[in-house]
């Protein structure tokens, strides 16, 4: 009786298990089709049915384990007491696997084009956003209850379809004289079936298929395909796991244990040449939100969308460098490298225990008090964003101004518009003493929803010139939308630049972006595109000498770079990185640029940069990885081993 029934229930939990597989087939499919501009015109057709088949493979692991769900809440339970009859608990795990798995498919759409990426470590990113303000956008610029009632939709219908399936009726009994071999045959097709399942269509992790390793074809958009959003969630546990571990290439934990504090000062320690410039009175710099650099480059120029960034780099007291790259691809990551003078390690310092029992050594603050200096923070956004408030006062900065603390409306679920956060620094000047000001923008952010009418800015025509010079743009009129941000952000910044100039004209300024990733020129952005932000410098003494041309750099090389400008010679400051001039390379967590290349930090993509000659990949490649080991391992001792407090 007991084999029987368990004979019987094995063939439904097959048959889940082949529902499931070809329903995460059918929607990796689905994704391909829908997002086909997205793949480079390298793929070809074997290319395609390889991330198929390499897919199917890895999608036995997820389907898989929906099957196990049902066996162990209604096969199992009926193998121990064939009384125990819970069937129906097969269906109604296979109607939540429905509903999720459809979720998540809609959902992939929008964030694949938003990162480029199937779902990864952005997910806990998600997590420690503004609640309130998330779903907001999610509602908004999404269509989040619409979409959720179409899910509902599917997911019905899915399940009737799964209901039937199961409804068939199964092979018959087991006869008695062949209790023992079909026993034998059931329990080993059993096991058979999950070890191959475990494995991702192989009998051991060499043979098998798992998302570390599956990234096999030539293009980059179906090695995402590859993964399902089982996997795809499942990669995003892993990175955050392993960022909790603080595990990252580069970071020699043997050397950094061994380490003692007074041989870290030695290596962390800097004296400055010489001040170059006039010691400026205020000092701002400005993290412009999604502040991309492809807008400057000449291929865009007919957009005219960073008019107001290129009139200060062609002023006689302008400085730019195009080779220069983000701490990371997250607002926050770069706010905690600018304040803490830390490069990425895979740890977010804002919730880091030691990050609030006294100062890092490379804290930005510190230096700057020791110049007579004040350090606010001042946010477009909630103070309570990301713990960044509680980060900055912890770490020395003297004020922190949200959007509640500048008496400005709140214009989006972040918080207020650029105009508003600007005016009110503005205003603020006159009564301060010399400071220094770091400024996070926040409108070129999703919802997107400034009247850009209003401001002057056509988005019709922006619509036409996408349509023009990023011809694959599937969607241009959302890009123009998207671009009038940036417009707007630009013209701000400008504005708010060439006001502070004229009262108070010994003020310095760097402007740079948080991150480029998000806006994108189309669905096949190059790396350099995709990844690096502009660094301009400008103000009273600033000239184009006054760092080599095109210096190679990062954004924890700003602080130096400000010191080594303004500060007395011998002046002593502690710094993971040095000023820009002494940059072989720069990275963030994935990507490595230096003055010819461009590319990947762990696997070989490397492309030259726009404009660039001919290069040897493999020595740029070389420049980078000394460089990049001490860095990140000096970060990571000073998060993870150095614990002493420093009032």
């Amino acid at each position: 009786m007991r084999l029987t029934t368990y004979w019987q229930n094995i063939q439904l939990d097959l048959r889940m298990l082949l529902f499931f597989l070809v329903l995460l087939a059918v929607y990796r499919l689905l994704f391909m089709f829908g997002m086909a501009e997205s793949m480079g015109p390298a793929a070809d057709m074997s290319d395609i049915l390889q991330a198929n088949f390499t897919g199917l493979r890895l999608s036995m692991k997820g389907a898989g384990g929906i099957a196990l769900l049902g066996f162990l809440l209604a096969t199992l339970p009926a193998l121990l007491n064939p009384r125990l009859n819970w069937g129906r608990a097969r269906l109604v795990v296979g109607a939540l696997a429905n509903f999720l798995l459809t979720v998540l498919f809609i959902a992939r759409f929008p964030y694949y084009e938003e990162f480029r990426t199937t779902y990864s470590m952005q997910v806990f990113q998600g997590l420690h956003d503004d609640k309130i303000a998330l779903l907001g956008t999610m509602v908004s610029q999404y269509g989040l209850i619409q979409w959720l009632a179409v899910a509902v939709l599917v997911a019905g219908v899915l399940t009737l379809a799964l209901r039937y399936i199961l409804s068939i009726p199964v092979v018959g009994s087991i006869r008695p004289e062949h209790k023992v071999q079909s026993g034998i045959i059931a329990f080993l097709l059993t096991f058979i079936v999950m070890f191959f399942c475990r494995w991702g269509g192989g009998f051991s992790y060499a043979t098998g298929v798992n998302w570390e390793h599956c990234a096999i074809t030539r293009d980059d958009f179906l090695n995402e395909c590859i993964l399902d959003d089982i996997q795809g969630l499942y990669r995003a546990v892993q990175m955050e796991r392993r960022m909790q571990a603080g595990d990252i290439y580069g970071v020699d934990k043997d050397f950094a244990y061994s380490l003692t504090a007074d041989e870290a000062d030695r290596l962390l320690t800097h004296k400055a040449a010489g001040a170059q410039i006039f010691k400026p009175r205020h000092i701002f710099i400005v993290l412009e939100e999604t502040g991309m650099q492809w807008p400057l480059l000449p291929k865009y120029e007919k957009m005219h969308l960073a008019d107001g960034l290129k009139s200060l780099i062609n002023s006689e007291q302008g400085y730019y460098t195009r080779n220069f790259m983000p701490n990371g691809e997250f607002t926050s990551v770069a706010i905690t490298g600018l304040i803490t003078g830390l490069p990425d390690v895979n740890i977010r310092v804002n919730y880091q225990p030691r990050t609030y029992h006294g100062l890092y050594a490379t804290a930005m603050a510190k230096p700057f008090h020791e110049l007579g200096y004040q350090v606010d923070f001042w946010y477009g956004g909630a103070p309570s964003w990301d713990d960044i408030s509680r980060l900055a006062l912890a770490q020395g900065f003297d004020q922190f101004y949200g959007y509640p603390q500048l008496g400005a409306p709140k214009t989006t679920p972040w918080g207020t518009d650029d105009e508003y956060l600007f005016a009110s620094l503005f205003r603020h000047l006159d009564d301060e003493e010399p400071t220094v000001h770091v400024v996070m923008t926040t409108t070129n952010h999703p919802p997107y929803n400034l009247d850009l009418h209003k401001e002057g800015f056509d988005v019709e025509a922006m619509e036409k010139l996408v349509r023009e010079l990023i011809p694959e743009e599937a969607k241009p009129a959302d890009l123009a939308r998207e671009l009038g941000h940036y417009w707007y952000m630009d013209k701000v910044v400008t504005n708010f630049v060439q006001k502070v100039q004229e009262r108070y004209p010994d003020s310095l300024f760097v402007i740079t972006g948080d991150h480029a990733v998000r806006s994108n020129p189309g669905p096949q952005p190059s790396l350099f595109e995709y990844q690096s932000v502009p660094l301009v410098l400008y103000g009273r003494g600033i000239n184009k000498d006054i760092l080599p041309a095109d210096a190679v750099g990062g954004c924890t090389g700003i602080v130096p770079t400000i010191l080594e400008l303004i500060a007395p010679q011998g002046f002593v400051y502690k710094s993971v990185a040095p000023p820009l001039g002494e940059w072989p390379a720069a990275f963030n967590r994935n990507t490595f640029l230096t003055d010819k290349v461009i590319g990947r930090i762990e696997d070989g993509k490397t492309e030259l940069l726009p404009g660039g000659g001919p290069a040897d990949f493999a020595a740029e490649r070389e420049k980078m990885q000394p460089f990049l080991r001490k860095m990140r391992t000096l970060a990571w001792w000073q998060i993870m081993v150095d614990q002493k407090e420093v009032k």
